[in-house]
Order: structure tokens, then C-alpha cells, then sequence
């Protein structure tokens, strides 16, 4: 077997061993929300404040952390493996210093709890736009709960990453799964004590109410950290503090972060504008915050598993090209990774959008709820395929050491969301999740148009015609399965009144049906289509078929 196989065989089964871990994971997490949504419903004061509240320590994160350990320290840390010690003493400096800052800010941040609701909410007062003061306390009791997860999130980012980038990489996928069992077992508890709470009325709430719910999902961000540290030998590592930060390249990856940095504080400054916009409907029976979340869940699933899993195999084999100015191997990694997510990706785009109804029936609620939040998942997902692009787009830039230009780019893509969302603020509160959910689908394609660009002057050429010939063949193979899947819906239900009335199992098994028959018509279009893609990652199976077949006729 040549080296380029053993690669791609290397590769895929670590894709794999993601995917595994990640659909089990995001299935949990579905669950998890669903559960969370028959709670305390998807609109109203008990959704809202907690929606809000349970995100500012992603926010938080985001602005510490977020994207900066992938996006720097992976190759780094590649880097750092051709030391003499294998990268032990990088990596021992890096977690020490990791946990210092994340203690020190997640102490600052929980200490800030009221000053960082009233940043990303909108308060109206008695009868106006927004949350009241009532909602605004709520909102605050749930996030001095809630925001002792920064430590936890920046912890399990920071474990992860560098068991990903010493090629142990199941542990990082798998560990939310237990953080979801923990949040469930929280929210079934908090059920069986306060079956009687009502949750829309910010005034009924009490202290030990806040404390099971918020308390239990901070518990579970806990655990999905805590447990990376028994893969730590499995990895080749032992660890112990070390305080001694100078002298191993620290002040490289700093410079790199600055950009990082600034890139994740432009992206707060919208998300900033985004949830007080949002929040304008809040306290109202218009979709808010609660209903954007819960669609944003539903989008990131296909992401989540095939995109990210895929991302984080190859972002190492990247690196690792970059490192050995190997920039044909960074640009065919690049090709191979954005063909195999465009050819899940359309697909997904076009599910999404016809079983949007009976994913927004499982979240429960009144008829007209379950419609919008519907409309809310279609709209987003019109953005899913330019997402999923600009994820590996920007896991390039990563490799090559580049967190300037994706800085830049985020500017452009905060100028143009501000600006529509800005927009959507003069709108009714009927309207205004739908144009947030729209907003950011229009700013995200954009954002990936000019860096697939900016890019391709970077590397001197990225073959995007025959890249581009590829998505349209998705897309061709994709109009026929969606027309099948409207005409389930359809046929099955009688349209939208009948799948909202059914039950949630009911609607479950039809969303399933159409899945299954929608892939399949997919696929077949694709095979009579002579996809690339679809045959290189169909060949085992039709060789297998072909050998069996033959066995059989020989007997």
C-alpha cells in the first residue's frame, strides 16, 4: 500500500471514529433540548432568560478561546512534536497557562453575571419591547449558575485539542455525550420536583428551581472536561504545572492569537447585536431567543457530524503540509475535504428544509410556534452548505499560520450582519427571528464567496470550476429528492396542519421516512450522474456486492 493510501486510510478511519462519536453525542444533545423544550417550552420568560443565560458562557468562551486552541495550537503543537521531547514540555506550559487564564476569567466573568445580561439583553420595562425587569433577574439568578462553564468549555477545548493533535481523536467527540446524560438527568429531575411550575411567569421561579436546572448543566460541561483527563496516556502524555512560559514558542502562538482574538471579539460584537435584537420579542408569544437556538441546534446536527469530523482529521494532515511547504498537499486536502462535504451538505440543505415541520413538532407548543420555529430552521439552512465551505476554508488559513486574513473576513461578515440586523430590529415581533435567521444566511454566504477568493490568491489557484461543476451535480441529484420528500409530507399528512396535530412519534417516523427516501433518490441520481465523489465512497460496498453476487452464482 502506498503511503498516499496508508493516508487516506489513516484519515478515514479517524473521520470516522469522530462521526461516531459526534452523531452519538448530537443525537443525545437532541434529545437533551427536546426534553429541555417540553420543560419550559420554547417561548415565554423560563425559555428565554435560560436560552440566554445557559449561551453567555459560550460567549464567553468564544472570546477566550474559542477557535484560538484549534486554529493555533494544533500546529503548534505538530511543531512542537519534533522536539526532543515529543512536544511534552509545549504542552505542559500551554495547559498550565490554559487553566490559570480560564480560572482567573470564569471567576470574572461569573462575578460580571449582571452586567453581561444586561449587555446582551433587551430590556423594555412594563409593556415595551423586550424583557421585563422581572425577566431580567431571572435571567441573571440562571447565570451566576451557568457561567462556571467557561472554565469547563475552555478545559475541554484546550484537553481536546491536543489529544487531536497527537492523533487520538475519538475522546473529543465522545465526551459530550456524557455531558448530555448529565444535563438530561437534570432536566427529568427538575420535571418529577416542580411538575406544576409556570415556566412562562419569571415570578414563580425560586432559588432551588434555578439550581437543579442551571445547576445540572453546568455539571455536565464539568464531566465532559473532566473525562478527557483519563485519555491523557493513551496519548503518550504524562502532565505536571509548569509556570516557566518563556522559551518554547509561546510568544509565536501569541502573536498568531492576537489576530484570533480580534477575529472572535468582532464575531461577540454581532452576536452582541444579534441577541438584543432577538431579545426585542422576548416576553412576547413570538419566536426569540429560546426558538433561535433551538433551529440553530437542528442546522449545526449535519454540520456537526460530517463537517467537523471531517475537518478535524484533515485539519492535522494540513498542518502538517504547511509545516513542509507542502502547499499542492495543503490544496488537494482542501479539494478532497470541501467535495466530501458539499456531497453531504446539499443533501442535508434540502432535508432540513422539507423536514423542518416535524423537527419543529418534536420541540412541542402551540400550532403557530411550531411553524415559525419550521420557517426559522429553513431559513438558516439555506445558509448550511457556505458554512460548512468556510469551516475548511478557514482550517486552511490555520495550517499556513494565517489568522490575519480570516480577521478580515469576519469584519466583512459582522459589517454585513450588523447592518441586516440592524434592519430587522424596525420589524414587527413576529418578523424578527425570521430576518435574524435570514440575516445570518445572507452574511455567511457572502463571508465564504470572498474567501474562497482570498484563498485561492493564497495558494495560486484552487480548481474552483470543477469544484463548482461538482455542487451543481449535488444540487441536480438534490431537487428530485426533494420534490419526493415534499410529496411524502404531503401525501402522509396533508400538509403542515396534519403534521403539527400528529404526534411527535408519528412525526418522528415520517421525518425518518423522508430521510431514508430523499438519500436514497440522492444517491441514485448521483450513480446515474457518474458523481466522483459518490462512487470513490460507494466502491468498497458495490465490490463487496459484485464479489457476493458472484459467490452466489458459482454455488
Amino acid at each position: 500500500m502506498s503511503d498516499a493510501n496508508r493516508g487516506d486510510s489513516s484519515l478515514g478511519r479517524a473521520s470516522m471514529r469522530l462521526a461516531s462519536g459526534t452523531v452519538v453525542s448530537r443525537i443525545l444533545g437532541f434529545i437533551s433540548a427536546i426534553i429541555l423544550a417540553r420543560t419550559l417550552g420554547t417561548v415565554g420568560a423560563g425559555a428565554d432568560t435560560f436560552a440566554l443565560a445557559n449561551q453567555l458562557p459560550n460567549n464567553i468562551y468564544a472570546i477566550v478561546a474559542g477557535g484560538v486552541l484549534s486554529a493555533v495550537l494544533v500546529p503548534h503543537i505538530v511543531k512542537a512534536g519534533l522536539d526532543k521531547d515529543g512536544g511534552q514540555g509545549f504542552i505542559n506550559k500551554i495547559v498550565t497557562l490554559g487553566l490559570v487564564i480560564f480560572l482567573a476569567v470564569a471567576i470574572i466573568a461569573t462575578l460580571l453575571a449582571p452586567a453581561l445580561v444586561a449587555l446582551y439583553a433587551q430590556q423594555g420595562g412594563d409593556g415595551g419591547r423586550g424583557f421585563s425587569s422581572q425577566d431580567i433577574a431571572l435571567a441573571t439568578a440562571f447565570a451566576y449558575w451557568c457561567l462556571p462553564q467557561v472554565l469547563f468549555y475552555a478545559l475541554y477545548s484546550l484537553l481536546g485539542e491536543v489529544l487531536n493533535a497527537r492523533k487520538v481523536f475519538g475522546p473529543f467527540t465522545w465526551a459530550p455525550a456524557l455531558n448530555n446524560i448529565v444535563a438530561m438527568s437534570g432536566l427529568i429531575t427538575f420535571g418529577f420536583l416542580f411538575p406544576d411550575l409556570d415556566t412562562g411567569n419569571a415570578l414563580e421561579w425560586t432559588p432551588a428551581m434555578v439550581a437543579v436546572l442551571a445547576g445540572s448543566a453546568t455539571a455536565g460541561v464539568a464531566m465532559q472536561a473532566a473525562i478527557l483527563f483519563t485519555f491523557w496516556r493513551r496519548a503518550g502524555l504524562g502532565y505536571q504545572l509548569d509556570f516557566a512560559w518563556r522559551g518554547v514558542g509561546l510568544g509565536r502562538t501569541g502573536r498568531a492569537v492576537s489576530w484570533m482574538f480580534g477575529m472572535i471579539i468582532v464575531a461577540q460584537i454581532a452576536g452582541v447585536v444579534q441577541a438584543n435584537v432577538a431579545s426585542l420579542a422576548a416576553g412576547s408569544e413570538a419566536p426569540s431567543l429560546a426558538i433561535l437556538r433551538f433551529s440553530w441546534l437542528i442546522f449545526m446536527l449535519p454540520h456537526s457530524v460530517v463537517v467537523v469530523s471531517l475537518a478535524t482529521a484533515y485539519f492535522t494532515r494540513m498542518s502538517t503540509n504547511a509545516r513542509d511547504k507542502n502547499l499542492a498537499g495543503v490544496r488537494a486536502d482542501f479539494l478532497s475535504s470541501v467535495s466530501r462535504i458539499g456531497f453531504f451538505m446539499v443533501l442535508a440543505t434540502a432535508g432540513l428544509v422539507v423536514v423542518s415541520l416535524p423537527f419543529a413538532r418534536q420541540f412541542g407548543g402551540e400550532i403557530e410556534t411550531m411553524q415559525a420555529m419550521a420557517l426559522v430552521i429553513s431559513l438558516y439552512a439555506l445558509g448550511l452548505v457556505a458554512f460548512s465551505v468556510l469551516f475548511i476554508v478557514q482550517r486552511v488559513f490555520y495550517a499556513l499560520e494565517d489568522t490575519k486574513t480570516p480577521f478580515f473576513l469576519q469584519v466583512f461578515q459582522a459589517t454585513v450582519f450588523i447592518s441586516l440586523a440592524l434592519g430587522v430590529s424596525t420589524l414587527p415581533l413576529s418578523q424578527i427571528a425570521y430576518g435574524l435567521a435570514l440575516s445570518t444566511s445572507t452574511a455567511g454566504t457572502l463571508q465564504t464567496a470572498v474567501a474562497l477568493i482570498v484563498l485561492r490568491r493564497k495558494l495560486g489557484g484552487l480548481g474552483l470550476m470543477p469544484l463548482g461543476i461538482k455542487f451543481m451535480t449535488y444540487a441536480l441529484a438534490a431537487l428530485p429528492a426533494s420534490a419526493l420528500g415534499v410529496g411524502i409530507l404531503v401525501w402522509f399528512n396533508a400538509g403542515a396542519n396534519g403534521v403539527l396535530t400528529s404526534s411527535s412519534f408519528v412525526a418522528g417516523l415520517l421525518m425518518a421516512l423522508i430521510t431514508c427516501a430523499m438519500s436514497a433518490t440522492y444517491a441514485l441520481f448521483l450513480w446515474l450522474l457518474r458523481n466522483g465523489e459518490f462512487l470513490e465512497m460507494t466502491a468498497g460496498i458495490r465490490s463487496r456486492l459484485r464479489l457476493g453476487g458472484r459467490g452466489n452464482s458459482s454455488t
